[in-house]
């Protein structure tokens, strides 16, 4: 069986009475094996012989002092010590008995907040009062208890509510009140746990290889390469084709007109006028020879090619 040396897992609080009231003394302990306790007033021995009244107990870890009615002469400096065979621990706290009173008052109030599921949260408040005000946290009105999820922390007048690990169902409103015999106070707030989101899917990135990237460039450019070439053929193919339609409509030989293949009737606008009673003959045509055609001469295109410099 391993051993574990006493530790506090709630340490002493500090008290103020008021005369006549009671006065408590808490402490939450641990260790393995179960450790033995004892208390101090100002460095000495605390008894019931030595202070006629007082409670004393120790259960389930929890230590506590009680004095059912305190005076001015209970005033002091209270310890508990925790000791085993792996070693000790002490808490001191102090005990102040006033005639005054005063009703619980908030020096910090809750607060609401917002957070993710999962995130943990603390809720705060501090509280003076005369005597020290009991204090409690509430759901929906329902008191809250202590445990592993929840837990109730006190610090001198800070008191805080720890959730572990918070919850869309631990939303809803949150308050405290602090009570002692003047008077009660509350302070309320509002937490909302905002449940995950769907997280879009990350982008892929695609890996390609060195020798990849030089043969994809190569093939690039040969690509330009040849578009330039083709479009430079192109253009020397569609000026020389210009050039050569110019020449050809230099040459172009006159209209001939047709030689009639067969006889016909005279026309009458080339009936000749008829001079004495006797009819003109028409004149002989004069057939005129075409000129040759000068043969077409086909000019190779140019071909130029561009060079890349990459």
């Amino acid at each position: 069986m391993s051993t574990q040396a006493p530790t506090f897992t709630q340490p002493l609080q500090s008290v103020v009475a008021l005369e006549g009231s009671a006065a408590t003394f808490e402490a939450q302990i641990s260790g393995s094996p179960v450790p033995e306790v004892s208390w101090f007033r100002d460095g000495q021995v605390l008894s019931a012989a030595a202070l006629p009244g007082v409670q004393i107990s120790f259960s389930d870890g929890r230590a506590v002092l009680r004095i059912p009615a305190v005076t001015a002469a209970h005033s002091g400096r209270f310890s508990v010590r925790a000791t085993n065979g792996a070693g000790q621990a002490t808490s001191t706290a102090e005990l102040l008995v006033t005639a005054e009173t005063a009703p619980p008052s908030f020096l910090q109030r809750l607060q609401s907040s917002s957070v993710r599921q999962g995130s943990q949260v603390r809720l705060d408040v501090r509280v003076t009062g005369i005597p020290t005000p009991v204090v409690k946290f509430y759901r929906e009105g329902a008191e809250i208890q202590s445990s592993a999820d929840f837990r109730i922390l006190q610090e001198g007048d800070l008191y805080s509510l720890l959730i572990a690990e918070a919850f869309p169902e631990d939303s809803g409103t949150y308050s405290v009140t602090a009570t002692n015999s003047s008077g009660r106070a509350t302070s309320t707030a509002e937490l909302l746990v905002q449940g995950e989101e769907a997280v879009p899917a990350k982008k892929t990135k695609t890996v390609i290889s060195t020798s990849q990237i030089s043969q994809t460039r190569q093939t690039r450019v040969e690509k330009r390469m040849e578009a330039s070439f083709q479009a430079t053929a192109m253009m020397e193919m569609q000026v020389e084709g210009a050039e050569l339609t110019q020449q050809l409509a230099h040459k172009t030989p006159p209209r001939v007109p047709p030689k009639p293949t067969s006889k016909s009737p005279t026309q009458p606008s080339l009936v000749a006028k008829v001079t004495g009673g006797r009819q003109q003959s028409p004149s002989p045509v004069r057939h005129v020879k075409a000129p040759t055609p000068t043969p077409v001469r086909w000019v190779e295109p140019l071909m130029v090619v561009q060079s890349f410099i990459y």
